[in-house]
């Protein structure tokens, strides 16, 4: 089944009871049993809802994985999979990432004598003198958050099978659209599906996607026993946005496009960070494992002056001032202030993230519409 098909069909069938198409929302805590244990598969919605259930078959199918998880965040779902360790284990890290997941990292596993190295991936070998005996996940993102670097998970994968090491993507910027980790070595897949994959700004939820059944157990385990699991009413939701993520991906990498280009010809603007352009370091790396180069991307407006960022962020007008991305409206953040501000200014700055960074997700609206809102918000 190809992927288009997938978003719609995939690991999907009629409901049973009455042949419903989309899935029902089924609103309950708890069900009938006929003896105790004799039930029909569902027995506690912490634990299986089947409305939730329908949509961890969907992750699974467009990711190309066998097993998917659904949780109640993103960082949820992430926490998740660092509750794999044990204290004393090591993790390699992407130092360019969502300012969140850096948070989970240092101020909440650190505690527990997880130890972290934040270290840029732009060359997979860099990552050898980092591992050792205690070495037990390197977690990528690719493109990275929000200085769309780009990360050779095949190569980062060879390096983590050679030393038997868990490999994790988070691919919510790219999306199963533009990119399928598991099919380039990775063992673990996450999303923030409050992203991309509602794509509507309407819900609040994680995923993971897995191939290994042994794997997949033991987060199937920490899912029920932690219990951060999404609802019904959101796994509705987050259906629904599914089976419409190859047409919205189509705009947001056609926008994309445009607006990157429009910005890297403008006399106020510093620097375009997006992948597309072949100047970009790992542009070549980004065509062989993605299909597209996506709807994100950051830049810095000329003099890279604080000042002048946030004043072209309070002008716009379409793109909203706002946290979050992958929606279908434009969204406009400064990662220094909003997505980013749970980083050190020091560990920011070395990666990039300066005061005059402002990253757009750009959403389906007509691209000439983006542009003149960029235009006058640049215009002084």
């Amino acid at each position: 089944m190809k992927f288009n098909t997938k978003t719609i069909h995939g690991g999907q069938s009629p409901d049973k009871a009455y042949g419903s198409v989309m899935p029902p929302i089924y609103q309950t805590s708890t069900y009938a049993q006929s003896t105790p244990g004799g039930h029909k598969g569902y027995e506690y919605s912490r634990t299986h809802n089947p409305t939730r259930h329908a949509l961890e078959h969907a992750f699974a199918s467009i990711e190309n994985g066998t097993h998917g998880l659904a949780f109640g965040s993103g960082l949820a779902a992430i926490d998740a999979v660092i509750k794999l360790l044990k204290p004393g284990d090591e993790v390699i890290s992407t130092n360019d990432l969502y300012g969140g997941t850096y948070r989970l990292f240092t101020s909440i596993f650190e505690k527990f004598q997880i130890k972290f190295h934040f270290i840029g991936m732009n060359k997979a070998s860099d990552i050898k003198s980092y591992i050792n005996a205690n070495t037990k996940l390197i977690w990528v993102e690719t493109p990275t958050n929000p200085m769309l670097n780009i990360i050779d998970i095949k190569a980062v994968s060879a390096v983590a099978k050679k030393h038997n090491i868990l490999l994790a993507v988070d691919n919510t910027f790219a999306t199963p659209y533009l990119q399928q980790p598991l099919d380039l070595g990775a063992d673990i897949v996450m999303h923030s599906a409050t992203k991309y994959l509602g794509g509507h700004s309407d819900l609040v939820m994680g995923a993971l996607v897995v191939k290994d059944i042994d794997l997949a157990n033991k987060l199937y385990f920490i899912q029920n026993a932690s219990g951060a699991v999404c609802g019904p009413q959101d796994s509705f939701l987050a259906l629904r946005g599914i089976k419409t993520l190859h047409v919205r991906m189509q705009r947001h990498c056609e926008n994309g496009r445009a607006v990157a280009e429009f910005l890297a010809q403008h006399p106020n603007v510093e620097t375009v960070y997006w992948p597309g352009f072949e100047t970009h370091p790992n542009h070549n790396i980004a065509k062989q494992q993605m299909n597209d180069f996506g709807g994100m991307l950051s830049f810095t407006t000329k003099g890279n002056r604080y000042e002048a960022a946030i004043k072209t962020v309070e002008r716009l007008k379409v793109f909203t001032l706002a946290e979050s991305l992958g929606g279908v409206e434009s969204l406009a953040g400064h990662p220094a202030s909003m997505t980013h501000a749970s980083i050190p200014k020091e560990e920011r700055e070395k990666t990039g993230v300066i005061d005059s960074l402002i990253r757009l997700s750009v959403g389906i609206e007509d691209s000439y519409d983006l542009i003149q809102d960029l235009t006058q918000a640049l215009s002084t």
